[in-house]
């Protein structure tokens, strides 16, 4: 079964979507560190995409897509950006980064499912 690995350093809303995502029948994985996350996506082939936080300590989301996008095994993996930094230029910037999809928090759940039914 194809899985969803959510990166973000708040584990409260890697509960949220967790929770609604597993309502809706998908399988999650989930880490609060972008380094961690690389390492699942390396020794996981069932990971299908990523949900990314794009603002965490150590290494932010912009980071960890480059390290993807370098990464021959990695870089057909596709990544929905999601951030909390809501501003002009920030959807633009997530999708040259390599993100196929945008949500900024608080997400919203409709947005969420349409992207993944396109991409999963």
């Amino acid at each position: 079964m194809k899985k969803i690995l959510i990166i973000d350093d708040d584990g409260r809303n890697i509960f949220a979507l967790t929770a609604v995502l597993k309502a809706k029948k998908y399988t999650c994985i989930s880490t609060t560190s972008a380094v961690e996350g690389l390492k699942l996506l390396k020794t996981d082939s069932d990971i299908a995409l990523v949900l990314m936080d794009m603002m965490m300590p150590e290494m932010d989301g912009y980071e960890a897509m480059a390290k993807m996008k370098a990464d021959e095994m990695l870089k057909n993996i596709p990544v929905i950006a999601i951030t909390a930094q809501a501003m002009a230029g920030d959807r633009e910037r997530c999708l040259k980064a390599g993100a196929i999809g945008y949500i900024s928090k608080p997400v919203s759940i409709d947005k969420l499912i349409e992207l993944l039914k396109l991409y999963l």
